[in-house]
């Protein structure tokens, strides 16, 4: 019992620092001033990129309008030249054709066979109506 202890400091009591009372109306107004201000500032920016965004429209819608009615104009025109290529072709098959060539050369020269003869209609005026070829 006689044994050494270790020393020790004397533990002191800590002294509790008194808590200053906060005016808590004060704080929340304020956080209330904030959130407000901050509000306005995100309806504030939202105005303004909805500004921005009906400004955009307003100046593309014109735009839209007319490219529709040039694509309409193209496809008018696509249509047209579609029938065109579908006359030529058929054109261009019937002048090749080995059968039709001899009544291709005919209709192109004006040359009949001497077995047949031209017909002209006249009118009373003189005006010439059709030609026939009849075979005799």
């Amino acid at each position: 019992m006689n044994a050494s202890q270790p020393s020790r400091p004397p533990l002191q009591p800590l002294q509790k620092r008194r808590a200053v009372p906060r005016p808590k109306r004060h704080l929340r107004q304020r956080s209330y001033q904030v959130m407000a201000l901050e509000t306005t500032a995100k309806i504030a920016v939202n105005l303004a990129i909805s500004a921005a965004a009906v400004s955009a429209l307003a100046q593309l819608v014109p735009h839209h309008w007319t490219q529709q009615d040039r694509l309409r104009e193209v496809l008018t025109e696509v249509k047209l030249m579609e029938e065109r290529v579908e006359s030529l072709q058929t054109e261009f098959q019937r002048n090749f054709d080995p059968h039709q060539a001899h009544s291709i050369r005919q209709q192109q020269a004006y040359r009949f066979a001497p077995n047949q003869l031209p017909v002209v209609f006249v009118n009373r005026d003189g005006k010439e109506v059709e030609v026939l070829e009849l075979l005799p």
